[in-house]
């Protein structure tokens, strides 16, 4: 039977087991670091004791307005400090942190509220009168608003409501925290994009939050005292768990109010940012930025690239301008990220071309995600010969707890022990997976199936191409063929006819765009093209 047969006296006590939870990570940093800078927005510094007794008022204002643990607090903000300090101190008085999506419109808000039964939301000035339009369609208990003034962007108190800083100032700067008692306590509730009906609200735990950002350090190589830009917005994924992670490393937090590659460049050239995450359209932004938008540097900065895969001629264009980017993957149910494309030395050698290609790739399993593994519809995984295609199954302790107050979801999601993405991919020799699409995005022209990514690659090689998407379009003799929606760059000008003749050098003639539409693309707060938007247009063309 052995030792382990015998366990008489190994019990779990408060001597060797704790919760994990991303809570502790400030706690500790306050005590290791209490004189580091912590959070930067424009003029405002603050140092990590300041940031954790701001905290500390943040989570004591609240129970004293009657939030209780298990309560939910909302937050309609941009990636200012308070939404940082949000992040903690909504935890940390032992309730659920429900970051909204600041650019939905008043219904879906409302709707939010609603379902997520908010008792607070913490509102900026600027997004009041969508908050207030949403409390106006509410069919239940209204959230409680406290206004979030911020005077480094100019703003002024409207006088409606008791204001963020005079809720700090009744709170206690040394008021001990709500520390869960068990890891699986929610911690989060994030929406998804409800593209396709009402949002669903995915419910994340203390333990999964706490994992990803130790897996973060390990996955991104990161050192002590990293300059961390917010370009992800707080409200996607809670910022892939970045802001959690920082006071682990003892790190700059530079908050970015508006993503523009003018504030971009600014931050790396005033503040020495090292890091930050950001969709492939912030990367088109900073290659297609104009010579009077740009700072000079000397550093090169990490960068993490999710939301879409990147296409191999953006990552070639943004190398040169001193940008490491690595591509990470990952859905709302998964915490942000949970694959990342590691690199390995012997790949330095290669063409440009060839890098870039490689690095396109949506790569293997980060440290703390588990398994990620491609299987077909009997649920067996694909072949590793770089084409069979299948679903992304996942497994591990940062998927989600499930969708909130929606059994059937969840359970489909997790349907045979495993969270089904709904993206299609597949996986080369050496294990590297390779996203072609989601599910929804096939094309499937003729019978043969299309990849828009993989269209979408070969259109972003011309020079005269920003931005492009592409969907299906209804066909009377192939059921479906790819139309191409076309952003070009500031200034340059290219025919429908060009255009096709260019992707049909590149690509199978049935793989060909059969149509190009030119004009900007309607996008997300995080960068995301809605293609649901374009396949709609795409009818009428």
């Amino acid at each position: 039977m052995g030792w382990l047969a015998d366990e008489t006296g190994l019990e779990r006590c408060a001597a060797n087991h704790m919760a994990l939870t991303p809570l502790s990570h400030l706690v500790r940093a306050a005590d290791v670091f209490p004189d580091r800078l912590a959070v930067v927005y424009g003029q405002t510094r603050r140092s990590y004791a300041q940031y954790h007794a701001r905290v500390s008022r943040l989570a004591s204002g609240l129970t004293g307005l009657g939030v209780a643990p298990g309560d939910v607090v909302a937050t309609l903000l941009p990636n200012i400090p308070a939404q940082a300090e949000a992040h903690f101190g909504v935890p940390a008085c032992g309730a659920v942190i429900n970051t909204i999506n600041t650019r939905l419109e008043a219904d879906t808000v409302g709707y939010i509220f609603d379902h997520g039964v908010a008792k607070v939301v913490l509102c900026d000035t600027a997004l009041l009168p969508l908050a207030e339009a949403a409390l106006a369609l509410q069919t239940g208990a209204k959230p409680l608003i406290i206004e979030v003034v911020d005077r480094e962007a100019g703003q002024s108190a409207t006088g409606r409501y008791l204001e963020y800083e005079a809720l700090l100032a009744q709170g206690d700067p040394a008021a001990p925290w709500q520390m869960p008692q068990d890891e699986w306590e929610s911690i989060a509730l994030n929406y998804t994009s409800g593209t396709t009906g009402r949002p669903k609200g995915v419910v994340c735990h203390h333990r999964g939050a706490y994992l990803l950002t130790m897996g973060t350090v390990v996955s991104w190589g990161l050192t002590m005292h990293p300059v961390y830009l917010t370009i992800v917005p707080l409200f996607h994924c809670n910022g892939w768990g970045h802001t959690w992670m920082m006071p682990v490393l003892g790190g700059t937090l530079v908050c970015c109010r508006d993503v523009t590659a003018k504030a971009i460049y600014e931050a790396i050239a005033d503040y020495g940012v090292s890091h930050f995450g950001g969709a492939p359209i912030v990367l088109n932004t900073l290659v297609n930025a104009p010579a009077e938008q740009r700072r000079p540097f000397d550093h090169t900065i990490q960068v993490f690239t999710a939301g879409a895969p990147p296409a191999p001629a953006t990552l070639a264009a943004i190398e040169p301008l001193g940008f490491e980017v690595k591509q990470v993957y990952g859905l709302t149910e998964t915490y942000g990220h949970i694959t990342e494309c590691l690199w390995h030395e012997q790949w330095d050698a290669l063409p440009q071309g060839e890098r870039a290609a490689i690095k396109a790739r949506t790569g293997v399993v980060q440290p703390m995600a588990g398994e990620v593994v491609v299987m077909d519809v009997a649920m067996r995984p694909v072949p590793r010969d770089g084409q069979t295609m299948g679903e992304i199954m996942i497994r591990g302790n940062t998927v989600m707890k499930g969708y909130y107050k929606n059994p059937a979801a969840t359970a489909e999601a997790f349907k045979d022990g495993w969270f089904h993405s709904g993206d299609i991919a597949f996986q080369y020799p050496d294990g590297y997976i390779k996203i072609t699409d989601r599910a929804k995005d096939i094309i499937i022209s003729g019978g043969e199936n299309v990849s828009s990514v993989e269209v979408e690659g070969a259109l972003m090689h011309h020079p005269a191409v920003s931005l492009c998407a592409v969907v299906a379009k209804p066909d009377d003799k192939w059921g479906e063929v790819p139309c191409a929606f076309v952003e070009l760059k500031p200034g340059a000008e290219v025919s429908e006819a060009e255009l096709i003749a260019f992707a049909r050098d590149r690509l199978a003639g049935f793989k060909t765009p059969k149509r190009v539409i030119f004009g900007d693309l309607p996008k997300t707060a995080t960068g995301k093209i809605q293609k649901y938007e374009l396949r709609s247009l795409a009818k009428t063309q």
